[in-house]
């Protein structure tokens, strides 16, 4: 991937983005199932190895963000993208329909709670976003299930434009604390997203993945697309990007996100802690003590 650039899918506020002109296909970055494995292979190792560097280095956190139509490949991309990582690092939240208890609470309270610590990786499929997407499309769930005073929600347009702001405020504050923040969006195509729907209806071992909910939404297709764009354009930033990514091919989709993490990564000013020259002269004495060891 020596001429990879990442730019092609980032969505910085700069220029307004149109979700019809987004592709859902690239070519492909490989050219064979081998190739693709080699690379993949090879961007888990890069990954774990800054990853690594991150927790010694313990300043920084990161938090990366997927959102996308049912069946687009969030959960599959981030079981291969970091499938070298070593765990100790990386936390990953999968975010449903909101418990009982988290609709007591304010919309960012649940995910609040699991912000990334400093070392670490987390990982969000879905995320608060879903507050301006599911809820934009259905804002009955604003006076219904999450139950909010009446004087709240009589203008829906301030309603969401104030969850906009409160956003991105959040990612400058996670930004200026030393939290970077990477949002993706898995373009998927409708015709390719039926696909994959009716394979998890005929494949008995995908089943458990269907949900009747996939094909309610599917038929709100077009307040979707329409949702996502405005979401994007209004919370992209140079501080807290969101990347679109063509998601019809799996395996590019997952090379093209590895590589955005790892450019996020390698962004960031990490070194080892260093030993000073005593701790390494203390150090090199426990050389001496573990050989003795040995020889009881």
């Amino acid at each position: 991937m020596s001429n990879f650039n990442s730019d092609q899918y980032r969505i910085d506020g700069t220029q307004k983005f149109e979700i019809k002109k987004a592709k859902t296909r690239s070519k492909d970055i490989y050219e064979s199932k081998e190739e693709y494995e080699q690379m993949q292979a090879d961007s888990a190792k890069e990954l774990d190895e800054l990853q690594s560097k991150m927790y010694a280095h313990n300043r920084y956190g990161l938090l990366v963000i997927f959102q996308a139509m049912d069946a687009a490949g969030k959960d599959g991309t981030i079981k291969h993208v970091l499938s070298g990582v070593n765990p100790v690092g990386v936390k990953i939240h999968s975010f449903k329909r909101p418990t009982e208890t988290e609709l007591g609470h304010d919309f960012l309270w649940r995910t609040n709670a699991v912000l990334p610590q400093r070392g670490t990786i987390t990982i969000f499929n879905r995320s608060y976003y879903e507050e301006v997407l599911v809820v934009k499309v259905d804002p009955s769930i604003l006076t219904n299930s999450q139950r909010l005073p009446a004087e709240l929600t009589s203008d829906l347009d301030k309603v969401f434009k104030h969850r906009y702001s409160d956003i991105k405020n959040l990612e400058k504050y996670l930004y200026r604390n030393g939290i970077r923040v990477i949002k993706f969006f898995l373009n998927v195509s409708k015709e390719e997203q039926a696909e994959r729907l009716i394979e998890r209806i005929e494949d008995p071992s995908k089943n458990w993945k269907f949900e009747e909910q996939d094909v309610k939404v599917r038929d709100q297709w077009d307040d979707y697309m329409k949702a996502y764009e405005e979401c994007i354009n209004t919370t992209a930033s140079k501080k807290a990007p969101w990347y679109v990514i063509p998601a019809d091919d799996k395996k590019n989709l997952r090379l093209i996100v590895g590589k955005i993490i790892t450019e996020e990564l390698q962004k960031m000013d990490m070194n080892y802690p260093d030993s000073s020259p005593e701790r390494a002269e203390e150090l090199h004495h426990f050389i001496e003590v573990i050989n003795n060891q040995n020889l009881k």
